[in-house]
């Protein structure tokens, strides 16, 4: 493993039974990188995200996280990563310091080393002010503002988080995004995510698509929406079967009329529309052009749209009582 790599799958395989929940999977995350991994429904991202956890032990291949092997020693695996399940781990009769202390002392952190490290992380996360209330009186972002606090109590290199903002409304899930890169900034740490919510991958630096147990296809956000390379341009026109007719005819490029107006892809949107409008013979009441998405990247890559979870609600809890 070489020095600024924290994540690495040569082979990587699970089976349940017949069925291949992974298969093959080779990963490199390096130090400091915000990795997200997602997938549809049974896609096997749960299952890798608990066999990097040494939740899972592997059928086939290896997986090393920190510079430890996950059979081998998996208990210096667990010392050095911390982990945020999508369901609650928190003790709500409980305040965020009693949380905190509680966590502490299962990790044996030493009181004095543990007084200064939780008061840092509950400023960290915005929650210094709260740091009394019982932890029923939170809110849905502070509670998960508070389990990334404890997950990061002992110090890891590498934070796992399964679906941290699911439940959040969009403006406490882009506030949880700003937490997670100053985290990054002020603890150099390596976060590695699931999220099923793909506009809020576009805040991490490599994403990474499961399908079937198999990796699909993996790069940066930019690198990923380069390979659809077009542009999706709708109209709504007084004729739209008139008016794919004329964008087959004229331009050679395929057309398809739906509720929404004509569809097309072309290289350069903007550039292509005063042309196309100049050619259409019906009248044009509205146009839009919109650059590849990663939703676009996921279709292309899986073949199929991302629903609402993995391996259902809480894959990684579920795991671990397993």
């Amino acid at each position: 493993m070489s020095g600024t790599t924290v994540v690495e799958t040569r082979g990587l395989s699970k089976l349940f039974g017949q069925r291949a929940a992974v298969t093959g999977l080779d990963l490199d995350v390096a130090a400091g990188e915000i990795f997200g991994f997602l997938g549809p429904n049974g896609a096997g991202k749960s299952t890798t995200i608990g066999m990097l956890a040494t939740l899972v032990r592997p059928t086939l291949g290896e997986a090393r996280v920190a510079g430890y092997d996950v059979t081998r020693d998996p208990h210096a695996v667990r010392r050095r990563i911390g982990l945020v399940f999508q369901e609650p781990s928190l003790d709500g009769e409980l305040t965020a310091q009693e949380n905190m202390r509680f966590q502490a002392e299962l990790f044996g952190v030493p009181r004095r080393e543990a007084r200064s490290a939780i008061a840092a992380l509950l400023g960290l996360v915005d929650l210094t002010d709260r740091k009394d209330s019982p932890v029923h009186t939170y809110s849905g972002g502070m509670k998960r503002r508070l389990e990334i606090a404890k997950g990061l109590l002992h110090t890891p290199r590498v934070l796992f988080l399964d679906e941290p903002t699911t439940g959040l409304d969009p403006q406490t899930r882009a506030a949880i995004w700003e937490h997670l890169h100053r985290l990054r900034e002020e603890q150099e740490i390596t976060i590695f995510l699931t999220t099923h919510h793909l506009e809020e991958a576009e805040n991490c630096d490599r994403i990474a698509i499961m399908d079937e147990g198999e990796l699909a296809t993996e790069g940066t956000p930019a690198e990923l929406k380069a390979v659809i390379g077009s542009d999706l341009v709708v109209l709504r026109t007084g004729d739209d079967a008139e008016a794919a007719r004329t964008v087959r005819e004229r331009f050679g490029t395929e057309a398809e009329t739906g509720t929404d107006g004509v569809r097309l892809r072309v290289a350069d949107g903007a550039a292509f529309v005063p042309r196309l409008c100049a050619e259409i013979s019906v009248p044009v009441h509205a146009v839009t052009v919109t650059p590849p998405t990663l939703d676009d990247v996921f279709l292309h890559s899986t073949g199929r749209t991302i629903r609402d979870a993995d391996d259902g609600p809480g894959a990684l809890a579920a795991l671990e009582r397993r």
